[in-house]
């Protein structure tokens, strides 16, 4: 039987696939960066060997699944192809993959990781089902019916991929490496949307997402009249949120989410839209909310003496204004402060207004250097561009982490999809 050999494994689409295919019983392995990835820990925890990269990883007996961030000159994937042995880009795989099963593809501009999660947890309440999330989390399971996954837009590599159901969340612009505008961003999600076998589910709220075309039903939802399931009568608390939910005008049933924020209640619309459709009881649906617990990164959590420290992905000004909304609503009488860093130049560069509008509704802004990345090392502007447009912003670095100490009582809220858990794991060791 061959080894799958996973080329960066520690990414979060492929530590999650690597965690699937071992728990199917595929015998596994992977290289990457030795750099410690928080992506990593399952891969320990299920004794899957990750080795740093070297060309001596590659023998007979291999099938490669090479990440999308690593080009074809790689030295892994190079003594691959010499070797003869077969190579396989992550999205390529998947595509393949997931025709065993009544496959549904979550996509958007935001909220794909938090949705895939939500999905996979309440429909496994009702039927076996594997999943793929975006935070590096995966399940395997050998008599699955069903198999949720995180169908990335960045290069139109979610084009790879032709599922039974589509979820999709919003349309924005971002990646503006790739994406000309929120029109390209547009055009491949309408040629996703035609790939989809069955029935799509799409936000009703999204301007762009009414003009999809598609070759089967479309569902919407979302807070606004007209929409197939429309969340009404909701009730913000600092435990929840508490929603009726309409179908076509008709009251079906009344939800509670242990989250905060209105992206969380179209998140969970967009799992009851998809399981009625699919036949599962709303009951189910309502137990199992209830027990669900999050994906990593996704207003991730801890009390540390009087301050709330959250962690978050958040690396777009939508998801920032999202996030800082859900703590409000849960920390209503404390002061919300963000540390964030920027998440490449080109990001940066392009939402510089925008960004600086959706981190001035916190109390206060701290903000750390621009994080490039593997495509992109420098760019045109620096963090000082950003701190002039927000008012009372202050840089802040390794060294002068610990002056966040003077928030006492405050929501500390950590955003960023580079390594900013770097900087909230030296403020938490200047408390101990």
């Amino acid at each position: 039987m061959t080894v799958y050999h996973f080329v960066g494994i520690k990414g979060t689409g492929m530590s999650a696939l690597a965690q699937i295919l071992h728990d199917m019983d595929f015998q596994v392995q992977g290289s990457d960066i030795e750099k410690k990835i928080f992506t990593q820990k399952a891969l320990e925890e299920r004794n899957i060997p990750i080795h740093p990269f070297s060309k001596d990883n590659i023998h007979e007996g291999l099938t490669i699944i090479a990440g999308n961030a690593f080009p074809d000159t790689h030295e892994e994937i190079e003594a691959a192809k010499e070797q003869g042995l077969e190579v396989i880009r992550y999205h390529r795989f998947l595509g393949d993959f997931m025709k065993q099963y009544t496959s549904v593809a979550v996509t958007g501009a935001h909220g794909k990781t938090s949705t895939t999660g939500m999905l996979s947890h309440v429909i496994q309440g009702a039927r076996p089902t594997s999943y793929l999330i975006g935070d590096g989390t995966g399940k395997g399971t050998a008599d699955s019916q069903y198999f949720a996954f995180e169908a990335c837009e960045y290069r139109r590599h979610f084009l790879s991929y032709h599922p039974d159901y589509a979820i999709m969340t919003n349309i924005d612009f971002d990646h503006p490496d790739y994406f000309a505008n929120v029109d390209d961003v547009f055009s491949a999600f309408q040629e996703m949307a035609l790939q989809v076998q069955k029935g799509i589910i799409a936000c009703g709220d999204d301007e762009h997402l009414q003009k999809i075309q598609a070759k089967v039903p479309v569902l919407y939802y979302g807070f606004r009249e007209g929409n197939d399931f429309q969340a009404r009568n909701v009730e913000k608390t600092t435990e929840g949120t508490t929603f009726d939910v309409f179908v076509r005008n008709t009251f079906y049933a009344t939800f509670y989410i242990p989250g905060y924020g209105d992206h969380n209640i179209l998140n969970a619309l967009s799992v009851i839209a998809l399981c009625h459709y699919e036949q599962i009881d709303s009951e189910i649906i309502q137990e199992r909310f209830k027990s669900y617990e999050g994906v990593k990164r996704r207003f991730s959590e801890k009390v540390l003496g009087s301050q709330v420290i959250i962690d978050d992905y958040a690396h777009h000004p939508t998801e920032i204004q999202a996030t800082i909304s859900a703590a409000r609503q849960k920390y209503p009488d404390r002061e919300v402060i963000a540390v964030f860093q920027p998440h490449t130049f080109t990001r940066t560069q392009t939402f510089l207004g925008e960004f600086a509008e959706s981190l001035q509704s916190a109390d206060k802004v701290y903000l750390c250097d621009i994080f490039g990345s593997a495509r992109e090392k420098q760019g045109n502007l620096s963090i000082e561009d950003l701190r002039s447009k927000i008012e009372g912003a202050e840089l802040i670095s390794e060294e002068s982490i610990e002056k966040l100490g003077k928030h006492e009582k405050g929501v500390l809220i950590f955003m960023g999809a580079g390594d900013i858990q770097k900087f909230e794991e030296l403020y938490q060791k200047t408390l101990v």
